[in-house]
């Protein structure tokens, strides 16, 4: 079985990065993330020797500054603090980056961790519904300390926020991240492969809008047994 390296915080870096920066809420989510999400990720095909959550941590702290090619990603990786502390000082190739995001297992666990991030960035009025980019002044400006944690599965009364969220990482993979992982030109990769992410994501929210469905049905019961 494939071992990870265990995870590390540089100090130098760590201690220039203020305590309310958005990175440090990427940090904490994927934190929360079991390590028995990742066993299908360790007997895939091509795993990289990375740690996972090393890698998802770079990928969703550049999706939320609007970042989604691997070559500029990668670039991050080496002028960025906050990508640099992410990372671990770590410098996986553009390649790597995008094998990461076809995998079809961490495709389905970044799609997962963009969707709770940004629903639970809506529901902490850090960003407005129609907002990729996730402007870390505001999260800095505000004293509170706000909590950031992946779930398994989502509650019946977070689908509202969920469904707009996926909605809008639908028309990202569409529009933005399928397009700029074409245009690396990575040529270890097949355009089908590239098709494929987020391919599972129309189902996901028809199932969503299912729920939500149920959801305002029972709420209109409830106001029918009221009058």
């Amino acid at each position: 079985m494939r071992h990870f390296a265990q995870l590390t915080l540089p100090i130098e870096t760590s201690v220039r990065i203020p305590q309310n920066d958005i990175s440090r809420y990427v940090n904490e989510i994927v934190e929360t993330i079991p390590d028995s999400e990742f066993d299908e990720f360790r007997h895939h095909r091509g795993a990289t020797s990375y740690h996972p959550k090393m890698m998802l941590k770079i990928i969703l702290y550049a999706y939320t500054q609007s970042v989604f090619s691997g070559r500029r990603i990668e670039k991050l990786l080496h002028d960025s603090i906050r990508m640099m502390w992410l990372a671990q000082n770590q410098t996986p190739s553009y390649k790597t980056i995008n094998r990461i995001r076809v995998n079809p297992n961490t495709d389905a666990l970044i799609e997962s961790l963009f969707i709770q991030f940004h629903s639970q960035c809506l529901k902490q009025n850090l960003i407005d519904n129609n907002s990729i980019f996730i402007d870390g002044t505001k999260v800095e400006a505000n004293a509170n300390r706000y909590t950031f944690v992946w779930k398994k599965s989502i509650q019946n009364h977070e689908s509202k926020l969920n469904e707009n969220s996926k909605t809008l990482y639908r028309d990202l993979v569409e529009e933005k991240i399928i397009p700029e992982i074409k245009e690396d030109g990575d040529s270890d990769l097949t355009i089908e492969e590239i098709d494929l992410i987020g391919s599972h994501l129309d189902k996901e929210i028809e199932g969503l809008n299912h729920s939500i469905e149920n959801e305002d049905s029972t709420q209109i019961r409830k106001q029918t047994r009221k009058k």
